[in-house]
Formats: structure tokens, sequence, C-alpha cells
């Protein structure tokens, strides 16, 4: 069972989830507007929110950006729920930092299984408390911390994951298809720009240990096989 905060302001959709996702074990708080949401989110903490990005009080990216910027709040998966299903809302979603992008009307049952998704990717990432070093970099897995030249860097939880993604599978070139794959889980139905977009802000990010993440060109990105001698950005 996991807890699951809904920041929607529409009562009808807000009962129909209510009751979906405790049909399916989950426990349910509810909130009507951003603010609310925020305050619950900060005082539960719930293992994901579901979040709509037009609210009567502040927006959803508001919101978004409120919960990553918080202490406590910020390794919490946000699935946004929305009508605003263009290309480039749910590319702005994603790099708000959200883990999943449902477009309203949606299937209750294709979005609970989406929830159960992304849950399972939750836990399976908390199960890894490593602590890897590589170089000048620095990767708590179980705190989900990050350090450059003992310098803490702050991720998103999707750059976190991306980072995570690509030191794994270090020396093997990742494809961008197999990246929105294994990062962001189910089809999302947004291009492989996209991964390009967070990969960019995951270098600059990571300032020098940027170098260890490699382009290939027209294929995709590969982690450093060595952190002494890091070869250009692009091969």
């Amino acid at each position: 069972m996991a807890r699951i905060l809904v920041i929607e302001d529409e009562p009808a959709l807000q009962k129909v989830l209510d009751y979906n996702l405790r049909q399916a074990g989950h426990e349910v708080l509810l909130a009507g507007q951003g603010g609310e949401g925020v305050r619950l989110a900060m005082d539960q903490r719930p293992d994901l929110v579901l979040l709509d990005l037009m609210l009567p009080d502040i927006s959803g990216t508001e919101v978004c950006r409120a919960l990553q910027q918080g202490e406590g709040t910020q390794q919490i998966p946000v699935m946004i729920v929305s009508a605003r299903g263009d290309e480039v809302d749910r590319i702005v979603g994603f790099e708000l930092g959200a883990v999943d992008y449902v477009v309203k009307p949606f299937s209750v049952r294709e979005l609970v299984l989406r929830v159960q998704a992304v849950l399972r990717r939750a836990r399976s990432s908390d199960a890894g408390d490593r602590c890897i070093e590589f170089g000048c970099l620095r990767i708590d897995e179980g705190a989900h911390r990050v350090w450059v030249d003992r310098e803490e860097v702050e991720l998103t939880l999707l750059e976190f994951k991306l980072l995570v993604a690509l030191y794994e599978a270090r020396e093997r070139v990742q494809t961008r298809t197999a990246l929105l794959d294994g990062v962001w889980g189910i089809d999302v139905s947004i291009t492989t720009r996209t991964v390009d977009t967070h990969v960019k802000r995951l270098r600059d990010k990571l300032r020098r240990a940027g170098d260890y993440i490699q382009t290939v060109r027209g294929i995709g990105y590969r982690f450093a096989a060595s952190p002494e001698v890091p070869e250009s950005r692009s091969a």
C-alpha cells in the first residue's frame, strides 16, 4: 500500500480517483488547490503525487517547482494528470521533474496501472542503497544525493535516475529510446529530444563531472569507462 496525494480541483474526478486508488489498496490524500497540496506533501510525505496543472490558486507547474525545492519533498515522484496534452506541455512537465504525464480524458484502469509502475520503480530505486564513487563524482542512491568535488549538486528525480541509469550501463552505448524506456518508464508519448534536454541540463549541473557523459553521434549516450581520463563529450 502506498500513500498517494491527489491535487485536483474537479470534485467528480477527485471522487473517481479516490475510489479507484483505494480499491487498489492505497491510502489517498485529496487537495483541491495547489497551495493546500504543497502543504499536505510537506506534512504527510506521500509516496506519489498526482498533479493537475490547471488549479484555482497556483499553477501545477508552480506546485511541481515547490516540491522539487522543498526539503523532504524533492524525491517524491510526481505524475501529472492534465487536459493539456500538447507535446510542449508534456516536455515542460518532464523538465520540471515529473516522472509520468497522463492526458485527460484517460482510462482509469490505465492510470492505476501507471501509478503501480511508478511506485514499483520508486521502490526498486530505494532498495539499492549504494554509495558510488567515480572520480570527482559521488552518488548516494539511498539518499538520492549527488556530490561533485565534495560539493552537493541538486538534481531533480528524473535527472538523478538518468545519471544512475547511465552510470550502471557505463562503457555501453544507451540509445535515446532505451533511456526513455528505462528512465521514464512506460510509453509517455514524447520525443527523444526530451532525453537530449535532460542530458544537457544534467551535464551542466555536474560541471566537470559532466564530461563523464559522452555523446555517441547518431545513437545516444554512454558513461565514461574510467574517471581518470574522460574522453570528449562527443564520440
